[in-house]
């Protein structure tokens, strides 16, 4: 018998048992998948190349459409589609052929050829999952062939926070005030870049210091700021003369709404200026997070806070500083 043969004849008594899996139980796929390899032996199984094809295209199609419905955002459905294709392509068969050793295979290949990290690995590898996860809950292959495959296992990083010191020579070398409410506004509410240049001018209560922003997922979520940051958003907001609606807008006419990239360069440039390594918006979100629980502040808020769907998430802040196990261990133990 060829290799090809093999595989299609395979492939065909898979196919059946995913079209009986509705009918059947376990113990009745078992059994009728051994009286299929009985029947086609001797038998010779093609392939024309085209139907296949066509229908593991509409298989991503799909499953895309399925995770939009579920709210991911349109840069994360790309991903997950650019992610699957790639794995396609470089594999040259389709989802229904595709075994545990193949993936394996090409998960070694990507990580060789790009010099790629553990954490970038582990990030297909799980998009992988979902798709095949989703294939086998649709009745589509009789099972994942990435159950076998384990989560990689990265080193975790203890990343920077910044200091306070850093913090006020930010403030300090704020040659503007918008600049200085962006400041006081990610460092004071924790909320993530992405929120913070959809908003708008209406959506801040100043009375009670907090404001709705759209998280991950089309989720919303209400976050806090501090006097300080008050004061300079209004300060910010009296002193504007345009009329766009948006929170934050650049310097110059015609005064369009910030965009992340803006705000990340404005940041940079800043930090260069000032001498502060590795300035971005993130790290004051990290910063604030890591503060929270240094001073106490319980982890299911701090999570609430942060608007993370998984507690794990908001668990590597409460990893970052090792002088508070320090002093934890005085306390509590001697």
């Amino acid at each position: 018998k060829k290799k090809g043969e093999v595989t299609m004849k395979e492939q065909f008594i898979n196919e059946i048992q995913r079209k009986m899996l509705p009918y059947l139980n376990n113990e009745q796929l078992v059994k009728l998948k051994n009286i299929l390899i009985e029947s086609v032996q001797g038998l010779t199984i093609c392939d024309d190349g085209n139907g296949q094809q066509l229908e593991e295209l509409d298989a991503v199609k799909v499953f895309i459409g399925a995770k939009r419905i579920e709210g991911c955002s349109e840069k994360t459905l790309n991903y997950y589609q650019s992610t699957i294709e790639a794995m396609l392509f470089n594999i040259g068969k389709a989802a229904q052929q595709i075994t545990t050793d193949d993936l394996r295979c090409y998960l070694i290949d990507y990580q060789t050829q790009r010099c790629s990290s553990k954490v970038t690995i582990d990030n297909i590898r799980r998009i992988l999952s979902s798709f095949f996860s989703w294939l086998e809950d649709e009745d589509y292959i009789v099972k994942s062939p990435v159950r076998r495959i384990h989560k990689v296992k990265t080193a975790k990083v203890v990343k920077d926070t910044y200091t306070d010191e850093a913090m006020e020579i930010m403030r300090d070398g704020c040659g503007n005030i918008r600049d200085l409410a962006i400041i006081d506004l990610l460092s004071s509410s924790g909320m993530r870049i992405g929120e913070m240049v959809t908003l708008n001018r209406e959506d801040i209560n100043f009375n009670e210091r907090e404001c709705v922003v759209m998280g991950k997922g089309n989720k919303e979520r209400l976050v806090y700021f501090d006097a300080r940051t008050k004061i300079h958003l209004q300060n910010y907001l009296g002193s504007r003369t345009d009329t766009n609606p948006a929170l934050f807008v650049s310097l110059n006419i015609p005064c369009d709404r910030l965009t992340i990239g803006g705000v990340e360069k404005r940041l940079r440039e800043l930090g260069r200026k000032l001498g502060i390594p590795k300035v971005h918006p993130h790290k004051f979100r990290r910063t604030l997070a890591t503060t929270a629980i240094d001073k106490g502040m319980p982890i299911e808020q701090v999570q609430q806070l942060l608007g993370h769907q998984k507690i794990d998430t908001t668990m590597h802040y409460a990893m970052v500083k090792q002088q508070n196990v320090k002093l934890a261990h005085r306390k509590y133990v001697g």
